[in-house]
């Protein structure tokens, strides 16, 4: 096979796997009802002027199933973590006695269990297209290496690969929308 084809062949593998990695991401952060650090991920505090990262200047744990506890390491951060947690309306109130900030993850109701299993299937549904769109953006790169002396079989055989690695990464994002769903789910 033509050398330009293996390396747009490499590219496009290496794309859909960011793709799933960012999908399985985006996953994660939508909650299943157990307490976990990732769902904080996304969350930035004001510290000095600046947005930093929440774990990069606190402490996360979670002590049991349903409580989070943050715990800064400066004091004068509380209100502003607290702030930034109200501010990403995660659902969530957070608790702060002055030390440590705690957020009590209440249980999912049926309903609410249902909307976030329509959160899964919309994040599941953009990784679906960002895959297709990488496969498209392949194909339109390697019908262009036709100039540089791809023959045409070895364009159509290339074509057959993208539409292989299509298939197994959107596989690859449903198994991973199925276990969030069956996490979802279970109560």
């Amino acid at each position: 096979m033509n050398e330009l084809i293996s390396i747009e062949l490499d590219d496009c593998k290496d794309k859909m796997s960011k793709a799933v990695a960012h999908t399985e991401s985006e996953l994660t952060k939508i909650r299943a009802g157990k307490a976990s650090p990732s769902m904080l991920d996304g969350i930035s505090v004001d510290y000095y002027g600046s947005a930093t990262p929440l774990s990069q200047v606190a402490n996360i744990n979670t002590t049991d199933a349903r409580t989070i506890v943050i715990q800064p390491w400066e004091k004068s951060l509380i209100n502003a973590i607290e702030k930034a947690i109200t501010d990403a309306n995660l659902g969530v109130n957070p608790q702060n006695d002055g030390i440590v900030i705690r957020l009590n993850i209440p249980p999912l109701t049926e309903e609410r269990r249902r909307d976030l299993v329509k959160k899964v299937k919309e994040e599941t549904e953009r990784g679906r297209i960002g895959i297709r769109n990488i496969r498209k953006d392949t194909n339109e790169s390697i019908k262009k290496l036709k100039n540089d002396g791809a023959s045409e079989d070895e364009i159509k055989t290339a074509e057959g690969e993208v539409q292989k690695l299509t298939d197994a990464y959107i596989v690859k994002v449903d198994t991973l929308a199925e276990l969030k769903e069956k996490d979802i789910m279970t109560v």
